[in-house]
């Protein structure tokens, strides 16, 4: 509570003669008033003669500000708020303050003993008190928090995105961008945070405050109760206040669920709560100085604001996970994004050290994310194995670094701003992004052709990095990749892996196939094949054949456009050749003992079996029943 002490010595001359009648009108007058309660309230000590010298002129006063005074007293008596009564009786309280700060007025620019200032003081001192509490009062009591239904974006922790689990590379499921947080559309509105209704109330009892030079208790009010409301504002937006330890102990599924929390909330506290709360600030204080209520509101809200920043540059500090860049640039953009709005909430000076802050947990977050990003290259480098991927089919870290790079094309604006730093983008050269975005597939490809070698068939060698650069192809052009890697890389690596598929033809059928030549069959100056050599020949086929599609039939070609197309190359150059090489010789194995030994399949056996290869699950092969 306010207090006031006033000491006063007053000089007293002494008179030698002291009349009767002059005793009887300083006894009067001190009952009237009840000077002498006054006089040992305020420590003031007054001889009778200084008292009949002032009393003549201000009686009047005196009396009023005594009749003040007990009426203030019995206000004070009444526990219950006076706002909750009838509004007449705020009024006549208010009235009752008026007389009171006229009072006051009054003797202070009337020569007058200390005494009745201190006392006057003292009266209005136990108004504003009153005053106070009412203000506490119906800033509390009527205080509106933000309710979730009051934001106009919905969202769930568990959105249906991908999700990058982990860093091992053996998880597909990436978490990228959250495309409807990132909307630029989002409706934002202010909400009331106090009830309309005593919003009148509370300016008049905050502008009688100030009338009466009690503006820095009133101001001490209020940032107390709507620092309390902003901290509530933060358990419903579910932002904790965790330190750099807590939030480097968090797992991976925690952290990723409290950056999502953080964006969100984030944006709600800046573009709705903050907001509403400076526009409630000058609904109250519209009287006072834009100074005044500036530095009111950056003291309600700095500390949130901090505990925003504070857990953002929490997460940056933390170790670098290929998993976490996501949440990182998104934390990024959107802290970007909202620098514009909480520029306008803290402008001039006073507002300098929250941008400043803003400006270095940006900074902080963006080395973070290109840190992240040349560990996950580096990442790759160091990915090996000793065996090979079995059947020959799409790596799993082939899956996971496309599907990581493509999930980063939504951030390649962000990217470029990053990477490119204080330099000036070349408009000749690709952008920063697609640069990294190709050295990061040129280190795959490498990455690739090391796990091609730890197959001992060239021919499995070749059908993994088919299977593999078709699937890197068949990603960049089925999304936004297209646009940051180029048409030319599609192209080239397109001719790569359509190359790889020749390759694994010849390496696997061209020794198939050598048993189907013309070549050696026919003895030296005969012009009849030799039945040794035919029989041979089609028992080596039989074997051979029989071999690839034991093999073959447990290798994937995961792509089914590819698989259908290498099945009907493979048909071709097979079937063509089997079938000339039966119609030229199977009839010279007629009279053969055990003929069907030899010619154990016919063309149809092949065209069926063929269709068995690249399914994932090996089969022996047999001749149809005849």
């Amino acid at each position: 509570m306010i207090s006031c002490c006033c000491r006063t010595k007053l000089g007293v001359r002494e008179e030698e003669e002291e009349e009767e009648e002059e005793e009887d009108i300083v006894c009067k007058i001190t009952e009237q008033i009840s000077m002498a309660d006054c006089a040992a309230a305020v420590g003031v000590e007054v001889s009778k003669k200084g008292l009949l010298t002032e009393a003549r002129g201000l009686s009047d006063i005196e009396a009023r500000l005594g009749t003040l005074h007990e009426k203030l007293v019995n206000w004070n008596s009444d526990q219950s708020m006076i706002w909750d009564r009838y509004s007449d009786e705020a009024s006549n309280f208010l009235q009752d303050v008026d007389e009171v700060q006229q009072v006051l007025d009054r003797l202070t620019i009337s020569p007058v003993n200390n005494k009745l200032l201190c006392y006057a003081d003292n009266t209005l001192q136990m108004a504003m008190a009153r005053l106070e509490d009412e203000f506490v009062n119906l800033l509390t009591q009527y205080r509106q928090p933000l309710e979730p239904e009051h934001m106009s974006f919905r969202s769930s922790e568990e959105d249906s995105t991908e999700d990058f689990s982990s860093s091992s590379f053996d998880e597909e499921a990436i978490q990228g961008k959250i495309q409807h947080e990132s909307s630029r559309n989002s409706e934002y509105f202010g909400v009331d945070l106090i009830h309309p209704g005593v919003v009148s109330d509370l300016r008049t009892i905050a502008e009688t405050m100030l009338g009466s030079k009690y503006d820095k208790e009133c101001r001490q009010a209020y940032i107390g109760v709507r620092k309390d409301a902003m901290e509530e504002c933060l358990s419903v937006l579910r932002i904790e206040k965790l330190s750099i330890d807590e939030v480097l102990q968090l797992d991976w599924a925690s952290l990723n669920a409290m950056i999502k929390r953080w964006n969100r909330a984030l944006k709600i506290f800046i573009r709705v709560y903050l907001s509403s709360e400076i526009r409630l600030c000058d609904l109250i204080f519209g009287d006072f100085s834009e100074s005044w209520r500036q530095s009111c509101f950056l003291e309600i809200s700095k500390s949130s604001v901090m505990q925003f920043l504070n857990l953002g540059e929490a997460i940056a500090v933390g170790p670098l996970k290929p998993e976490k860049i996501f949440r990182i640039l998104d934390m990024y953009e959107c802290l970007a994004g909202l620098l514009a709005d909480i520029e306008s909430l803290f402008p001039g000076a006073s507002g300098s050290s929250i941008l400043d802050e803003c400006g270095e947990v940006l900074l902080r977050l963006g080395e973070c994310g290109i840190r992240t990003l040349h560990e996950f290259e580096a990442a790759i480098h160091r990915y090996t194995s000793t065996t090979g991927f079995a059947g020959g089919g799409v790596h799993p870290i082939t899956s996971y670094v496309m599907n990581y790079i493509k999930a980063l094309t939504d951030y390649r604006g962000t990217l470029n701003t990053l990477l490119l730093g204080d330099e000036e983008e070349d408009g000749d050269s690709p952008s920063p992004a697609a640069a990294i975005f190709h050295s990061i597939t040129s280190i795959l490809e490498s990455n690739l052709a090391d796990r091609s070698m730890l197959y001992v068939d060239k021919a499995l060698q070749s059908l993994f990095l088919m299977n593999n650069i078709c699937y890197m192809v068949q990603k960049a052009k089925d999304s936004d990749l297209r646009n940051v890697l180029g048409d030319d890389w599609i192209r080239s690596h397109s001719r790569k892996f359509r190359q790889h598929a020749t390759n694994y033809e010849r390496a696997s059928w061209n020794p198939v196939l050598l048993y189907l030549k013309d070549d050696g069959i026919y003895n030296h100056g005969s012009n009849a094949p030799s039945r040794t050599v035919l029989k041979e020949r089609f028992k080596s086929f039989n074997q051979a054949l029989e071999e690839v599609y034991r093999n073959q039939t447990a290798w994937s070609v995961p792509n089914v456009d590819l698989r259908e197309d290498l099945k009907i190359s493979i048909s071709v150059k097979v079937l063509q050749a089997y079938r000339t090489f039966m119609g030229r010789y199977s009839g010279h194995l007629d009279a053969v003992r055990h003929r069907q030994n030899y010619i154990k399949y016919y063309p149809e056996d092949l065209e069926l079996a063929l269709l068995d290869l690249f399914e994932g699950t090996p089969k022996v092969m047999h001749p149809l029943r005849r």
